[in-house]
């Protein structure tokens, strides 16, 4: 298992913020309806359904830009990065701490793109959620014991995994999707940060 670092105290990766809409009418009461078992079976669920019934913007081809848990929620859409959102929200919506982790992958074009996971807090280990959406050549399931991970970095490639647990979205990609308002555009004329450094 990817041994992962917190970026903040335990108690913040069960907190709210702007992006991560713990409280919101809708998260609050979408998390409830799935809170049935232990913890495991929780975020099994929550899983589940952010990767199979919000689709992914690109794979969708939606322009609409999300961010916000909530809005993710109800709009049934989102980039890796704001389905993550989500999934963090709903987990600690049921009282599960979670938080976001990120890959810098190639774009097969000579630079670089972040990729947006959740990590989650089971069974006293934390573990890595890769919630972007299965399509031909990606099939990715749910483990409470290990990564599954859409992507395997390549380093020979530069790639990264960081193995930062963040309790809020990194600044570049809040940066990122509140700056466009064309998700398809943004996505193919290069307004998605290619590192956290960006």
């Amino acid at each position: 298992m990817t041994p992962l670092r917190l970026a903040a105290e335990p108690w913040e990766y069960l907190g709210s913020d702007e992006a991560i809409d713990v409280e919101h009418d809708r998260i609050v009461a979408t998390a409830a309806s799935m809170r049935t078992g232990d913890d495991v079976a929780f975020a099994r669920t929550a899983f589940e359904f952010v990767r199979d019934e919000v689709a992914h913007s690109l794979d969708a081809r939606d322009r609409r830009v999300t961010w916000r848990a909530s809005d993710v929620l109800r709009t049934r859409t989102g980039l890796c990065f704001a389905k993550s959102h989500l999934l963090v929200a709903l987990l600690r919506a049921g009282g599960v701490e979670a938080g976001l982790c990120y890959q810098r992958l190639s774009d097969d074009a000579g630079g670089f793109v972040l990729h947006g996971l959740a990590a989650v807090l089971l069974e006293d280990h934390w573990v890595r959620l890769d919630p972007r959406g299965n399509k031909p050549g990606i099939e990715v399931e749910f483990s409470a014991t290990e990564d599954r991970l859409a992507y395997r970095v390549r380093p020979e490639l530069g790639e990264a995994d960081y193995l930062t647990v963040y309790p809020s979205p990194h600044p570049v990609v809040l940066r990122a999707l509140q700056s466009h308002d064309d998700c398809i555009a943004m996505c193919e004329q290069g307004g998605l940060p290619s590192s956290l450094e960006d």
